[in-house]
């Protein structure tokens, strides 16, 4: 199933097996898809989709809360400051954006701009997605990070109407719920 445009942003799922365990919900796989690039392992058993699921709620419910000073930055800039300050050795004098790390680690935690990955291994792939809030819109910046390092030529940015954005993660919910009640449940 899909929800949106591949060619600007689009939600894809699919259900393998459906389980009666909310913790579980079903096995499958869920991808993000940027500007024509997917982002996450898009394989029949690639993942559990409860966290998947449960994180685009998260996502919804925290509309317009994911807010940062950076948010404008080039996107390269930003997959690389977060790349840096949360995975690699830094010097206690390392800023990012003009702000210290612990607080560019603060603001990228509190605010939960990191949709993907999302906790479970439907993003093993090294694929990042983050989300930010900005006056109407949503921006997503998307990158793989295949070793320690962002490869420059996986970056991708889309610009979207919040309220297009959020509708296709509702539709998309909306649409998996009916999918996974349609399903035999196994335990």
């Amino acid at each position: 199933m899909i929800v949106g445009q591949t060619s600007t942003f689009a939600i894809e799922s699919e259900i393998t097996q459906a389980f009666a365990k909310p913790s579980l919900l079903a096995l499958g796989f869920f991808v993000i898809h940027i500007m024509g690039r997917c982002y996450g392992v898009k394989s029949p058993g690639a993942t559990m989709l409860a966290n998947s699921f449960d994180e685009v709620g998260r996502r919804i419910s925290g509309r317009g809360n994911h807010k940062a000073p950076f948010s404008q930055a080039a996107a390269a800039d930003i997959a690389t400051a977060f790349t840096s300050a949360v995975y690699l050795e830094h010097g206690d004098n390392d800023t990012y954006f003009e702000m210290s790390e612990v607080r560019f680690t603060e603001i990228t935690n509190a605010n939960r701009l990191v949709w993907a990955p999302d906790g479970d291994e439907a993003f093993d792939d090294g694929s990042y997605v983050l989300q930010f809030d900005v006056d109407g819109r949503v921006r997503l910046v998307a990158f793989n990070r295949p070793s320690s390092l962002v490869d420059p030529a996986s970056v991708q940015e889309a610009w979207l109407a919040a309220d297009v954005f959020y509708d296709i993660l509702s539709q998309w919910r909306e649409r998996f719920t009916a999918e996974w009640e349609s399903r035999p449940k196994h335990s």
